[in-house]
């Protein structure tokens, strides 16, 4: 598999923790660890607190009042999901604002016409973030649920947004200068190249389920077939009491499996479906003929 580029290494993405993906979606926007999971939820707190005094100025006494008391935070929740009032604000310590892609504001009516142009994007369908950001002059898939950075080319950026839209993601466009990045100002310089698409992350982990699935098959394998799990052949135990191959063969795992599945296979067609008998040990002094007749006939 080919190593991904220098510039492709520099690209921050933060992986889903958890339901962090809030938190992933900012810092991977602002391509670094910029806020975590408290620094959020501090800022759903005070939101909440400011909720709470506004609707106490109507009287605590009211159906109103209680009503609201008895709802959960709409800010935040205990699985780390935050809204997009909590990720507005985070964004106001940078000077950034949030708008509509679909809105009739000036600015999202021209990302519409031409996405290519804006810096950044910020996506959510119910409790997932994701960042779609230009980094360079190339525009990267910064959802933290994929393994890395996946780079979107500039005629496939707008297809990318409508495929969000259809599929129900609400889209705002990033407003204002994000702070400076190793990545974007390399990027610049040395366009990252990327020769294998990134996978989801609940497929890697697919794969490493499987993978340990097959390394029990090959265990179970081996220790049927007296296979140490250093790959060392198990030592004989018959009436000469000497170590196969000498002092011990150090062998593959995966191709002694198979060769002990071959050799089951080849034993089973060979005597049907019964059972190959069991031959009979030979003794020391069977052993010591076999070894003379041997060395009778390979001496010159």
């Amino acid at each position: 598999m080919t190593q991904p580029s220098l510039p492709m290494e520099l690209v921050y993405h933060e992986k889903q923790d958890g339901l962090l993906c809030g938190q992933h979606c900012l810092n991977n926007l602002l391509q670094g660890q910029y806020f975590t999971a408290v620094d959020l939820a501090d800022i759903a707190q005070q939101m909440d607190q400011a909720e709470q005094q506004h609707m106490a100025e109507q009287g605590v006494d009211t159906e109103e009042f209680r009503r609201f008391m008895e709802q959960p935070s709409v800010n935040m929740d205990d699985s780390g999901m935050f809204s997009v009032q909590v990720l507005t604000s985070a964004l106001r310590v940078w000077n950034l604002n949030l708008v509509p892609y679909a809105s009739t504001s000036p600015l999202a009516t021209d990302a519409r016409k031409n996405p290519i142009e804006q810096r950044a994007y910020i996506c959510n369908f119910k409790d997932h973030w994701l960042t779609v950001r230009k980094l360079g002059n190339q525009w990267f898939n910064l959802n933290s649920l994929l393994s890395s950075p996946e780079l979107i080319s500039n005629t496939y950026l707008s297809l990318f947004l409508t495929q969000l839209q259809h599929e129900g993601y609400s889209i705002f466009v990033v407003s204002g200068d994000l702070p400076p990045s190793t990545a974007d100002e390399t990027l610049l310089k040395h366009p990252a190249t990327q020769t294998t698409k990134p996978k989801l992350l609940s497929e890697v982990l697919e794969e490493g389920r499987e993978d340990q699935e097959l390394k029990a098959a090959l265990s179970a394998s081996l220790a049927k077939a007296g296979v140490g799990p250093t790959g060392a052949v198990a030592s004989g135990a018959g009436a000469s009491g000497a170590v196969a191959s000498g002092a011990g063969v150090e062998v593959d795992d995966l191709q002694a499996a198979i060769a002990m599945s071959l050799q089951e296979s080849s034993s089973s067609e060979s005597q049907g479906t019964s059972r190959p008998s069991q031959q009979k040990e030979p003794s020391m002094e069977e052993l010591r003929q076999r070894r003379l007749a041997f060395f009778s006939k390979n001496t010159p």
